[in-house]
């Protein structure tokens, strides 16, 4: 994979040319921005003594021809930075994306996550919009002050003096509003975070009556980030108004100096003029600057957040491609814990399944269950020791190409928005139409999906909200078995399953097994262990046994004591009451 740095330097190359031309562009225009100057200039001191007509119609078309290379040359300078614009965000867009997708795997994520490509969209709106026009005008203002210096040096001197002050408003909208941009930054995160996890949980919000008190919650975070986004622009805005005043104060000033010239002889009525016209001009791109300083300075912080996020995402080139595992799963004394924490959740893990095998993994809650799936399939990377496929470790392997040797259904079951068929095959861009009815077949939900609407086309909606939980369960389970991944790990699958869903589930572990590869299942309730062999207790994130699963379920389970006389007997699905939730019985 390209490295980050290599990418940025890349980008910059790519528009380094681009830059240029906008710099050549910027030089033209202003140099044509002196027409004004000068054909007011030719009028007074020359049209109105002389009253030649021919004169005037020739420095009329003259300027009409001169102000219409300036209008092109600044429309052509706006196209340029608006696909230099569009050409970082496509040059950035999937990397950005991807970052974003694994930084909540490496640390606590803020918000609602979509902060990066907030980022990438700022940047891009910058560069596409009058900033960078105002930026490039800049280092021309001396030409226009050397002008009025050679006008007069009183008339210099003032429009120096102007520009001074100026560029002095300039540092200190800069020096004023960078705190309070990162804050507005920070407050909208918070306000993100709250707004996307109510609509995500909006069937709980709704049935337990929290929305007033989710709005409350909202509503401050809302005023935090309004407050600080309201001095950004009280600063931003009273300085912009103060330089405006301030140049037009400054124009009449000139204005002023030059009748006294004129009055003393010292300059003539169209130096006057030209030089009250040009000062204007001279401080109009300080105006711009201050007027678009806010989206420069979102844009910049929003670069700084960029590069530090992809700095993140590492520099390691790509791995040698390696043959799909077939033997064992083996995991060496590992350990590993949640992104952003340094508390282990779980250590000292060692054990190897063969291929064939089916592990059940049984324990208390908080016991690190999860956890461990979690390592097994690589989504938490270990902090110590190896979780190693026929030998190589995980981190020795493309994430895409991993992708295709392991199954994976979390506790928590989310589709994603598009099609049955769609979300099987893994959003595969042309999946094999009899793969994906196999895994469908393989999760016994064939059936199931042809009695949809439209079958595999049918639209799940977003995080599979058209369907049912068990629905939902069951076609991620095919999702899981999609490709006849090598390592299948199934957290809790019959949470929201039916005893006919349970059957399924126990039916696609054993086809797992038989074809040769590795079942790991999360269980609370014994019927989701029909299917292995195997079973390891976890307690306080430790493996405290493993071994065959008759051998181990006889130490940590134990018969339902029989009902008193008194007490009515409720009907059982088993013979057996878990030990403080199937962990290892005192």
């Amino acid at each position: 994979m390209t490295s980050p740095l290599k990418k940025r330097l890349s980008i910059l190359a790519t528009s380094r040319g681009a830059f240029l031309g906008v710099a050549l562009l910027s030089g033209l225009i202003n140099l044509l921005y002196l027409s004004g100057s000068v054909f007011m200039m030719e009028v007074y001191d020359r049209v109105l003594p002389s009253r030649s007509i021919p004169t005037l119609v020739g420095l009329s078309i003259i300027i009409v021809v001169l102000y219409l290379f300036q209008g092109m040359f600044d429309m052509i300078r706006g196209r340029i930075l608006a696909r230099v614009g569009a050409a970082v965000d496509e040059d950035l867009s999937q990397q950005v994306f991807q970052s974003q997708l694994h930084a909540p795997l490496k640390a606590r994520s803020e918000g609602d996550g979509q902060q990066p490509l907030r980022d990438l969209d700022q940047i891009r709106a910058f560069l596409a919009g009058g900033g960078p026009s105002a930026l490039f005008d800049l280092p021309w203002m001396p030409l226009y002050l050397l002008v009025c210096f050679g006008f007069h040096p009183w008339i210099g001197l003032v429009a120096l003096g102007g520009a001074v002050l100026l560029v002095t408003i300039t540092l200190l909208t800069e020096v004023l509003t960078r705190d309070a941009s990162k804050e507005a930054v920070g407050a909208a995160l918070l306000r993100n975070g709250i707004s996307e996890g109510a609509r995500r949980n909006a069937e709980v919000v709704q049935a337990m009556g929290m929305a007033r008190r989710i709005g409350v919650r909202w509503g401050d975070a809302n005023a935090r980030y309004l407050a600080f986004q309201q001095k950004t622009s009280d600063v931003s805005g009273g300085f912009g108004a103060m330089s405006k005043v301030l140049r037009m104060l400054l124009q009449s000033a000139v204005l002023a100096v030059g009748a006294y010239l004129v009055i003393d002889g010292q300059a003539t009525g169209g130096i006057m003029i030209a030089s009250s016209i040009l000062t204007s001009r001279a401080l109009a791109p300080v105006e711009l600057a201050i007027a678009n300083w806010k989206g420069f300075v979102s844009a910049r912080q929003g670069w700084r957040r960029l590069r530090e996020l992809l700095n993140e995402a590492g520099q390691k080139g790509e791995p040698l491609k390696l043959p799909a595992p077939r033997m064992v799963l083996s995991i060496e004394n590992a350990g590993t814990g949640a992104p952003g924490s340094q508390r282990f959740a779980i250590q000292d893990v060692s054990f190897q399944l063969q291929a064939g095998s089916g592990l059940g993994i049984i324990g208390p809650s908080a016991s690190g269950k999860s956890s461990l799936a979690r390592m097994l399939v690589g989504v938490w990377p270990t902090w110590r020791g190896k979780v190693r496929l026929d030998s190589a470790a995980l981190e020795q392997w493309l994430p895409e190409d991993l992708g295709h040797h392991i199954g994976y259904l979390p506790q928590d079951v989310e589709l994603f928005a598009g099609t049955v068929a769609q979300n099987i095959s893994r959003f595969h861009p042309d999946p094999d139409p009899k793969a994906v009815i196999a895994a469908a077949r393989a999760a016994n939900v064939h059936e199931m999906i042809l009695h949809l609407p439209d079958g595999y086309e049918t639209q799940v909606g977003d995080a599979g909200a058209a369907l049912s939980g068990g629905q939902r369960q069951r076609i991620a389970l095919a999702r899981a078995l999609y490709g006849n991944p090598f390592l299948v790990v199934l957290d809790e699958p019959n949470s929201n399953l039916d005893a006919e869903g349970e059957q399924a589930l126990t039916a696609a572990i054993l086809n797992v097994r038989a074809r040769g590869g590795v079942v790991v299942v999360i269980a609370h309730r014994p019927s989701a262990l029909a299917g292995v062999d195997l079973v390891l207790v976890m307690g306080e994130g430790r493996v405290q046994s493993f071994g065959p699963k008759d051998e181990v379920l006889s130490k940590v389970l134990r018969p339902v004591p029989a009902p008193q006389a008194s007490e009515p007997r409720m009907p059982s699905a088993s013979p057996l009451k878990v030990v403080e939730g199937m962990g290892v019985a005192s």
